[in-house]
């Protein structure tokens, strides 16, 4: 539902013009501009896991220690979550595709700075500026495609289209970060992005119809971008430190209510500011600040599995990169395949909240099973069926897309895709520092009680589980109490709509 802020002052021509999208283009010129957004987060999303893969050749090759390895990851998601509310409103000021393309130029240069990276300082620089460009594209996507399929039903399948496109670049970049890593050397997962790049931004300047915002001087808050900024970045700062440093020390504590003050302060900015960064009218959907708080939540359980399972394949089955990436690909097939072809036809029927809470469900009884995970577990019996549960994650990831940005208008897409995507990485980064915290803590101190290796680590795993199945439990019952149903199906859609 979205609520309407209170009648302010009408725009002049000139600005409502600069603001509002042009009449939506051919079918087909919409179709082409959806798939170059699309390869775009695919080339960002598939580094994003073909990484994870390939850390420990970075590790071996640059010689990091544990402590410093982490970096590789921390810089760019620091930046990426840093950077992503900024970004959108850039792109609702000076033009989502100015931004977008700046973004993939920005990422695929970085891309080769770190192919050919000799040293632990370069690549670091060169990962942090991944997650500049990372950011900036990512931001305005949504707010494009939103822009792009105003009616429902069309922008249901658009949606659906998109969120399979993150679980293909999941899934791809799982299996080809262990394949290039074993096959060649760590260089070419960073140099599978360049091609990629190219073809995404040579296609972006053609294919994306331009769009011209009102201008910086119509909403440039400076002091707002600064506070924002600074919050999400030592905020993210702190939770990656936590795995390090503990989450009751000193240093956590005092740079977390550094952050939090950080926060308090663009909050009351934007409250006062002419040109807001955030307008905060778009909180007044009961819809939109669920839907973003129910994906902190969500996401935390759902990534800190990804990354759980695959430390329990490596460390405790002794899988492969390869093999790992193989054994994780059931799951990002499935949520795959609920996005693109189930996902636009159950929303447009029975309405996202209906069907965000079966996914919900689905998750919530897929961490479950791991909660007795044996040390020697056989992967068809105690793995496989999780992983095929996990596909109802394609049902929350569409629906929490469609119900987070259902309060965002022409003149604000970029904000609420850039706010939509930062609450999506602070999810993640709160998942896997939790988690992974949980799960140290449990290991350590069921080795120091005699447990053999195997068996303390798969301890720590399964309170792990436990724990990220709690938070998805959580995230269904704000589901049920906050969230508010949809119209009635009939006024949705007459029939399901067709396969995109």
């Amino acid at each position: 539902m979205t609520t309407h802020a209170p009648t302010k002052p009408a725009p002049s021509r000139a600005a409502a013009n600069a603001a509002a999208p042009s009449a939506p283009a051919p079918t087909r010129s919409r179709l082409l501009a959806l798939a170059v957004l699309c390869a775009g987060m695919l080339m960002i999303i598939l580094d994003g896991s073909i990484v994870t893969v390939a850390l420990p050749a970075i590790q071996d090759d640059l010689h990091f220690s544990p402590a410093d390895l982490t970096w590789t990851v921390n810089a760019y998601l620091i930046a990426f979550a840093g950077l992503l509310l900024l970004a959108g409103r850039l792109g609702d000021l000076i033009g989502r595709k100015k931004v977008f393309v700046a973004g993939i130029a920005l990422f695929t240069a970085a891309s080769l700075l770190c192919a050919v990276a000799t040293g632990q300082g370069m690549l670091i620089a060169a990962r942090f500026l991944q997650g500049v460009g990372g950011a900036m594209a990512s931001a305005v996507s949504l707010g494009m495609i939103i822009t792009l399929f105003p009616e429902p039903r069309e922008r249901g399948r658009a949606i659906g289209a998109f969120s399979f496109v993150g679980a293909a670049g999941a899934s791809i970049g799982q299996v080809l970060g262990g394949v290039l890593t074993e096959a060649l050397n760590w260089h070419w997962i960073f140099l599978i992005n360049l091609p990629l790049g190219l073809t995404a931004g040579l296609l972006a300047v053609r294919v994306l119809d331009s769009d011209r915002g009102p201008g910086l001087r119509a909403g440039a808050d400076a002091l707002g971008a600064a506070l924002i900024t600074a919050a999400l970045m030592l905020g993210i700062y702190t939770i990656v430190g936590t795995g390090t440093h503990g989450w009751t020390s000193a240093r956590t504590l005092g740079l977390g209510a550094l952050s939090l003050l950080l926060l308090a302060g663009f909050l009351v900015r934007q409250a006062r500011a002419a040109h807001p960064l955030l307008p905060l009218r778009m909180f007044r959907s009961r819809n939109v600040s669920g839907a973003n708080a129910v994906q902190v939540l969500a996401i935390s359980g759902m990534f800190g599995f990804q990354i759980l399972v695959a430390l329990y394949l490596q460390n405790v089955l002794g899988y492969g990169a390869a093999a790992t990436g193989l054994a994780l690909l059931p799951a990002a097939v499935a949520i795959g395949a609920v996005s693109l072809f189930l996902s636009a036809r159950l929303n447009a029927r029975f309405g996202e909240r209906n069907v965000l809470l079966v996914g919900l469900a689905l998750l919530v009884a897929a961490l479950g099973l791991l909660v007795r995970l044996p040390a020697d577990a056989d992967y068809v019996v105690h793995l496989l069926p999780t992983m095929l549960l996990i596909g109802g994650g394609g049902l929350v990831l569409s629906g929490l897309t469609a119900l987070g940005m259902s309060g965002a208008d022409a003149a604000d897409a970029g904000t609420a895709s850039g706010l939509f995507n930062t609450t999506q990485q602070v999810g993640a980064a709160l998942g896997v520092a939790v988690l992974t915290t949980l799960a140290g803590s449990r290991t350590a101190s069921l080795t120091a009680a005699g447990h053999s290796t195997a068996e303390a680590l798969t301890g720590g795993f399964r309170l792990a589980f436990a724990v990220a199945a709690g938070l998805l439990a959580l995230a269904l019952l704000l589901t049920a109490v906050v969230l508010k149903p949809a119209g009635a199906a009939a006024e949705r859609a007459e029939t399901a709509p067709p396969v995109l």
